[in-house]
């Protein structure tokens, strides 16, 4: 199985232990995101570290754990879909996940239900992608 995996999935597993961290570091499944995710936590890390009971080391070995379970991939494979993946996109900020979703053929994982007001890429939430394995 294989996933495009959004931001706020990995945001909820560098918060806490839970079901969304162990299905991420399931080595049977694939996870993706575009290029620019890593970035993001980057920027938020300081945020995302309020948010958790997590000391800075644990939020630190989590954190590397999770980018060691996940395939990023560069913007330069996924581009030729961005021109259709931006009217496909309910919203402007998800466009790269579905470029990346559309040039790979596989669904995405997300708990934003903007995201599923399309009928083109697959979009599962956390319960439904439990169900699925």
């Amino acid at each position: 199985m294989q996933f495009v995996v959004d931001a706020n999935v990995l945001f909820a597993a560098l918060i806490k232990d839970s079901i969304t961290a162990e299905i991420l570091l399931d080595d049977f499944i694939l996870f993706y995101v575009p290029e620019f995710v890593f970035e993001e936590f980057s920027k938020h890390k300081d945020e995302i570290l309020e948010k958790t009971k997590r000391t800075h080391e644990e939020f630190e070995f989590a954190y590397q754990t999770l980018r060691s379970h996940i395939k990023v991939v560069p913007k330069e494979e996924y581009e030729s879909m961005l021109e259709y993946a931006e009217k496909l996109s309910p919203d402007p900020d998800d466009v790269p996940y579905f470029a990346l979703a559309l040039k790979l053929k596989i669904p995405i994982w997300s708990n934003d239900k903007r995201i599923c007001k399309q009928n083109e890429v697959k979009v599962y939430n956390t319960h439904e992608l439990i169900r699925l394995i």
